[in-house]
């Protein structure tokens, strides 16, 4: 979860600055100003029914602060709730995804106020969106980064993207989520020499490889295929796309037969919406399907 740029990383040729200019759709283009005076470390705009959700703290590599993780809850609730919006992409500056948490605001916390307080909790906030999220990144994606990109349902990676956990270098372990989802994603092997050494990390050609990545891109062309995927999703049916969201975050929760029950309820209950008439309606016409979220 947190930032270790300070520490060597184990493939330097990764860590590199980027240098490519972003793509047409990047917010240093076409930034607009927050929608809420509020909001300090964030931009946000929309496209059509996708909601584009910009990291803005450019000093600090986009560590992950207490403020940051407040405003990012509040955004995702916003647009979750807007039926305008269908999808969101969620996206760094081009040198950093978010190079970790906030270490000068986590450093002198004692045990006590952590356990009371439940420190770290509210990140997981994001994965209560029910609406598809997907993270494009570019840069450095590390501790608090990378355990952020792995609670959205889909990450596209820029070629020159780096996945690392080194929370170890400073004394501590992952705390949202580098020991959990990272496990799932890679496998333990490859967790487990990630987590021990902080200085095993993935390029993003590594990161696809092991699956922890769907799809990796050019730096500036990762936004525009995030939101051109993000837009698809939009286009189909809303209630059926929070099915499928469910359905496979469930595999993660329960027991195979437990998980193929509950997909198959979910299948049933397709059949008393309006879109899957629709939608094999369409299909034996040989047209496309016009959905109307019901």
């Amino acid at each position: 979860m947190f930032a270790a740029l300070r520490q060597p990383l184990a493939r330097a040729s990764a860590a590199k600055p980027l240098t490519r200019a972003f793509s047409v759709y990047s917010p240093s283009l076409n930034a607009v100003a927050p929608t809420s005076p509020k909001l300090e470390y964030l931009l946000t705009e929309t496209r059509g029914r996708v909601a584009l959700v910009t990291l803005h703290r450019p000093k600090a590599l986009n560590a992950l602060c207490n403020g940051l993780f407040v405003e990012l809850n509040q955004v995702l609730r916003e647009f979750d709730d807007n039926k305008d919006i269908g999808a969101i992409v969620l996206t760094g500056s081009e040198r950093a995804f978010a190079a970790g948490a906030d270490i000068k605001e986590m450093k002198d916390r004692k045990f006590i106020e952590n356990y009371s307080e439940d420190f770290l909790g509210h990140w997981t906030q994001i994965t209560k969106i029910r609406k598809p999220i997907i993270a494009a990144v570019n840069g450095f994606a590390l501790g608090g980064g990378c355990e952020l990109a792995m609670m959205c349902d889909i990450i596209y990676a820029g070629d020159k993207a780096v996945f690392g956990q080194p929370e170890i270098k400073l004394g501590t372990i992952p705390g949202a989520g580098g020991t959990q989802r990272l496990v799932k994603a890679v496998g333990k092997s490859k967790a487990m020499e990630m987590c021990l050494t902080g200085s095993v990390n993935l390029t993003a050609a590594e990161a696809e490889r092991a699956g922890l990545v769907s799809k990796v891109l050019p730096a500036d062309q990762v936004i525009d295929e995030a939101l051109k995927t993000a837009e698809t999703i939009a286009s189909l049916s809303q209630p059926i796309v929070q099915m499928v969201k469910d359905a496979i975050n469930q595999s993660f929760e329960v027991p195979l037969a437990a998980g193929l029950t509950f997909e198959r309820r979910l299948f049933h209950s397709t059949f008393a919406s309006n879109d899957q008439k629709e939608g094999m309606a369409a299909f034996a016409e040989k047209r496309k399907a016009k959905f109307t979220h019901n």
